[in-house]
């Protein structure tokens, strides 16, 4: 039928226009402004999840994924170990790396029989590490239990499926006096306030600590930055300093105070066993376990010899400065240990060239290493240390 047979029929074909879709002008435009919209409407949901699902990633896919709990796979001191220094530091090492704010006191416990240990703990971030360090030495021969418990966590939030509970025996009094306790200072080889140098290449092994300055006044070490530590290819171990990521700034004032406190600890031990031995002039002595005291310098022109057992301890407190011949040595015999030798000296240490030294050096001032000096030791300055293609190996307790 056409659409002029007659005007009858008009209301008919508009009817089916609007029914059956016939195609007029008027349904493209509806059917074009419908289309429009569905595709406008389904461009808005899809922006949205996608919105939704990118929100719904974790920033790091390897942590929400990890749900394992974290263990610790070794102690210091070991379970069940005997004969432990008490002026030794606890620690325990995970198999990941852990949330720091969680190596708290709350969470490590080291307790005797009869009361708790009053104590600092730190995280040792690249080694995963969490230390102990008693404020006092520990008793000697007693049963002390460690514990790190289950509100300690690993980055994605994992605890310990169970506390780590350990034991061990400190060891029995030995000769000499008591043991300087070092506190958190005993985990640097070297510890200074304003500064730490090297000409390369020098070689350390343990960590490298600076505070209050920051690592800028590290110099000649070429180091390569990471999150709250550095790295050094003349260091096995990692370097800190006060201008680092937290929590290392606290890490490093809380070391600082430690030192000082060692300082002031070693200096007024009181009633030496020996005085102004050899008037300060000791090389070609034999030095027993004891505590000395020297009211002004104390040179060594020749090689000394420290002999004592392996418990045994030696307190030198020496208000002037301290020094040693090129090429002149101290020795260990008898089971004699490097860590239980604490050098407390109110003026300058200078190591000669190519001398080796054996034991702690706490400096009120500077300490200088001449060129290829070494020691088996730590220094502990409280101004700064100077290195000359020197080597420091920190001691094993």
């Amino acid at each position: 039928m056409s659409d002029d047979i007659c005007a009858g029929h008009i209301g008919f074909k508009c009817l089916r226009s609007r029914r059956f879709g016939t195609h007029t002008k008027e349904g493209h435009d509806m059917k074009k402004t419908r289309s429009f919209r569905s595709l406008g409407l389904l461009a808005t949901v899809l922006g949205i999840s996608a919105i939704f699902l990118a929100c719904s990633q974790p920033a790091n896919p390897d942590l929400e994924l990890d749900s394992s709990n974290p263990t610790v796979v070794s102690t210091i001191a070991a379970d069940n170990a005997t004969g432990v220094a008490i002026n030794k530091t606890i620690s325990a090492t995970f198999d990941e790396s852990m949330d720091s704010s969680t190596i708290v006191a709350d969470n490590f416990t080291v307790f005797s029989p009869t009361e708790a240990v009053v104590g600092s703990v730190t995280y040792d971030k690249p080694n995963k590490r969490a230390i102990f360090a008693p404020s006092a030495n520990l008793a000697a021969d007693t049963l002390y239990t460690a514990t790190v418990k289950t509100g300690t966590l690993d980055l994605a939030g994992n605890s310990l499926a169970q506390n780590k509970v350990w034991t061990f025996t400190t060891a029995l009094n030995a000769a000499g006096p008591a043991p300087v306790s070092l506190g958190t200072a005993g985990n640097y080889a070297i510890l200074a306030k304003s500064a730490i140098s090297t000409v390369p290449s020098s070689d350390i092994t343990g960590d490298v600590g600076l505070s209050p300055a920051a690592e800028s006044y590290m110099t000649g070490f070429s180091q390569t930055d990471a999150t709250g530590y550095a790295t050094s290819p003349q260091v096995t171990g990692f370097l800190y300093a006060a201008d680092m990521t937290p929590p290392t700034p606290t890490y490093m004032t809380t070391a600082i105070s430690d030192m000082e406190l060692a300082y002031t600890d070693a200096a007024g031990r009181i009633l030496p066993d020996y005085l102004e031995l050899g008037t300060g002039a000791i090389g070609g002595l034999t030095l027993v376990p004891g505590l000395y005291k020297w009211t002004n310098s104390v040179t060594m022109a020749s090689d000394v010899a420290i002999s004592g057992d392996a418990n045994d301890v030696w307190i030198l407190q020496i208000d002037g400065n301290l020094s040693s011949s090129s090429a002149t040595r101290i020795t260990l015999s008898g089971g004699a240990q490097a860590s239980n030798i604490f050098w407390q000296v109110a003026g300058e240490v200078t190591l000669g060239t190519t001398s080796h030294f054996e034991g702690i050096i706490l400096s009120k001032t500077a300490v200088t290493m001449n060129t290829g000096a070494t020691m088996n030791g730590r220094i502990l300055a409280q101004t700064n240390v100077a290195l000359d293609q020197a080597t420091v190996t920190e001691p094993a307790f």
